[in-house]
């Protein structure tokens, strides 16, 4: 009798000992998953990984095991290595209620299973920015994709994703061990916990804040704490507060250029020599109506003919003190230059030096076998290694020589007076001249909208398109009289070309509804046809050889005559013509300034894309001429055909590539450092940056 009661005593112990084991192993499974979740979702690519190796502090919260871990589950299996602790918890809860998990080794063996499959399902997604690393698959996925387009079956991807996504599903229900049982416990324990905590009082988001508020101060503080226990780990806004009394390393700053005197410095030999060249800048000479309009005359004769605006009117441009250049910092920053390319795998030496207004284009010949499109992609980390806002890098075309184009520490500021003054200008024989700026040795920048004949310009808020559109418009109102050129304005945004109306250059008051503006796209290509009559009836091929045809004619005194049908005979039948006399007055330029496309586009988009594509592609010899403007260079407002008929293009400062390929046909807008910064692309696909 002792001895069985104390057999059922040992089998209790026993039993009561396995039972406190099982809750033990639970509470360490779920201790275990909530960790891995912790560990994945505090994931950064930048800290010290298998891949990875830096000196700064982990910013996951496991830390370095944390780091590693992470790295090592979403570059393997990607959103498939959540299916870890998702198990993880199923079991522990398994455990915790006292319900064996039967055929445990089984349920073991399947899970690598899953996890391939889960990460196979999931390699088809396409998540963007939302994607980890390696991919939502991770790199099993990849492969699997990889091996499927291999094998012929990049066609079949989609139903074989499915199908290892109901696979895994199915297997990954069944590993969990949960009953349908199971499932009702869990949803009734959370609706009576979500039940109870919604009737303590401040059960609203301030309630749950403040019951819970030692978390939301706790965390916060563990990591900063734990950031700022390592040197160099500071990267986080809140860390750099943190740590604001910790004394940093100094930071080593490269040596900008900062000054230019107009003289060319040295050459360079393959001993290690660079060759400056400096800007070919020259004193400003004011041209002969700067000079004509400091000398004041009396207007004896006001009703002549119209006076074209004065220069007075413009600001006048601040005197700069010419300062030399600095030859060492020059020397001492393409010697920076090259010891970056040189860390980052890309071997050469920089030939020439040339300073520039606003940026400095540096020359570097690149050493034999590298690409230059290898050079190109380093551009966001030459501009992080020099401390620079941005950094351009493009192939100077006919040199052997690759231009990577640096920011200057102080930008000067280009005065439209300083060009419209410039001889440049007044000896300029294009009839449309558009002053555009200065290029990067500091000259003049001018083009002909007669040759181009239209202008695309696009760039984002406040990089300098609006400024850059007025002065167009004031090069051509400083230039022609209102007898010889004539403008449709066309602002939507009611902000930027408002303040020319009443100018006697308008054929209308500017257009800023939208609805209207499609009648005056139209009335323009009414007007090009009117044109095109003219033209055709005297004989010439365009407006030049029209206006010279009643030049010539009413020079000699003769009058243009041509015949209209008046009507038919009534005995013959034959039609009767009758001499009329031709308007000999010359027909006058005519610039059509559209300054947002984009809201013309949502208002009547087929309307307007016709309309601009008849005008772009027959415009021309009728001396119409188009400049269209967008904040929004997408390919729904930029469309193939208004790109085809727009060969001509400026892009100011946009956001991303895309949009600078979608304007451009390349990057590089995308890195202009904006207030003006531009690159002009002329009709050869030539791109030079003004």
């Amino acid at each position: 009798m002792a001895k069985s009661t104390g057999r059922q005593a040992g089998g209790e112990a026993f039993a009561f000992l396995k039972r406190r084991l099982a809750e033990a192993l639970g509470f360490a499974l779920l201790l275990a998953s909530l960790l891995l979740f912790l560990a994945l979702f505090t994931y950064d690519s930048s800290d010290a990984s298998l891949n990875t190796a830096v000196d700064a502090a982990p910013h996951n919260f496991l830390g370095h095991v944390g780091a590693v871990l992470a790295d090592l589950f979403w570059q393997s299996l990607g959103f498939a290595g959540l299916f870890v602790p998702i198990l993880l918890v199923a079991w522990s809860l398994r455990f915790i209620l006292h319900r064996p998990l039967r055929s445990s080794w089984l349920r073991l063996a399947l899970l690598p299973a899953i996890l391939v499959l889960g990460a196979v399902a999931l390699s088809i997604l396409e998540l963007g920015s939302f994607s980890p690393p390696a991919g939502p698959g991770g790199a099993i996925g990849w492969a699997a994709d990889r091996l499927m387009v291999r094998s012929g079956l990049g066609t079949a991807a989609l139903p074989i994703s499915m199908a290892a996504a109901a696979v895994a599903g199915l297997l990954l229900l069944a590993t969990m061990g949960l009953s349908l049982r199971d499932w009702r416990e869990i949803g009734a324990s959370a609706g009576r916990g979500a039940a109870r905590f919604a009737e303590f009082p401040g059960s609203s988001r301030g309630g749950a804040r403040s019951r819970f508020g030692w978390i939301w101060r706790c965390w916060p503080k563990a990591r900063l704490s734990r950031a700022a226990a390592s040197d160099g780990g500071v990267d986080h806004p809140e860390v750099r507060r943190a740590s604001a009394m910790t004394p940093l390393p100094s930071r080593r700053e490269p040596w900008l250029n900062q000054n230019r005197d107009g003289r060319t410095v040295g050459d360079r030999d393959r001993a290690g020599l660079v060759r400056f060249i400096a800007p070919k800048t020259k004193p400003t000479v004011p041209g002969k109506r700067a000079e004509q309009e400091r000398q004041p005359a009396l207007d004896l004769e006001p009703d002549q003919q119209p006076v074209l605006p004065s220069l007075e009117l413009l600001a006048k441009p601040q005197l700069a003190i010419a300062e030399a250049i600095n030859e060492e910092a020059l020397e001492k920053n393409a010697r920076l230059l090259e010891t970056v390319l040189d860390d980052f795998g890309v071997r050469g030496q920089i030939v020439q030096v040339r300073p520039g207004p606003v940026v400095t284009l540096y020359e570097f010949e690149p050493a034999p076998g590298i690409k230059a499109s290898r050079i190109i992609g380093l551009a966001d980390d030459i501009a992080r290694s020099m401390s620079a806002v941005s950094v351009r890098v493009a192939v100077v075309s006919g040199r052997n020589v690759i231009g990577i184009e640096l920011p200057n520490r102080k930008a000067e500021t280009v005065f439209l007076r300083e060009l419209l003054d410039s001889p440049v200008y007044e000896g300029h024989s294009g009839r449309l001249a558009l002053i555009l700026g200065k290029d990067i040795s500091g000259e003049p920048v001018l083009a002909d909208l007669a040759k181009m004949p239209h202008l695309l310009i696009a760039g984002t808020t406040g990089s300098g398109k609006s400024v850059g559109i007025n002065t167009m418009i004031l090069s051509i109102l400083y230039r022609m009289p209102p007898d010889r050129c004539k403008f449709i304005m066309i602002d939507p945004k009611m902000l930027e070309l408002s303040v020319y109306d009443g100018i006697p250059h308008l054929l209308a008051p500017v257009v800023t509804d939208p609805r209207k503006a499609v009648l005056a796209l139209k009335w323009t290509v009414r007007e090009m046809e009117n044109r095109y009559r003219k033209m055709s009836k005297l004989g010439v091929r365009n407006i030049d050889g029209f206006n010279a045809r009643l030049a010539d004619a009413e020079a000699k005194g003769e009058s243009v005559i041509r015949e209209v049908q008046t009507g038919f005979d009534t005995e013959t039948g034959q039609p009767i013509f009758e001499p009329q006399p031709f308007d000999t007055s010359e027909l006058p330029l005519i610039v059509v300034v559209v300054d947002e496309m984009a809201d013309l586009m949502m208002v009547a988009g087929k309307e307007i894309e016709a309309a601009i594509q008849r005008l772009a592609q027959m415009a021309r010899a009728a001396g119409i001429h188009l400049i269209m403007a967008t904040q929004r260079p997408s390919v729904d407002v930029i469309t193939g055909t208004i790109k085809a008929n727009f060969p001509t293009r400026v892009s100011f400062q946009v956001t991303s590539k895309i949009d600078s390929r979608t304007i451009l046909g390349e990057g590089g807008a995308e890195q202009l450092l904006g207030r003006g910064d531009m690159l002009y692309m002329a009709g050869g696909g030539r791109i030079t940056r003004v």
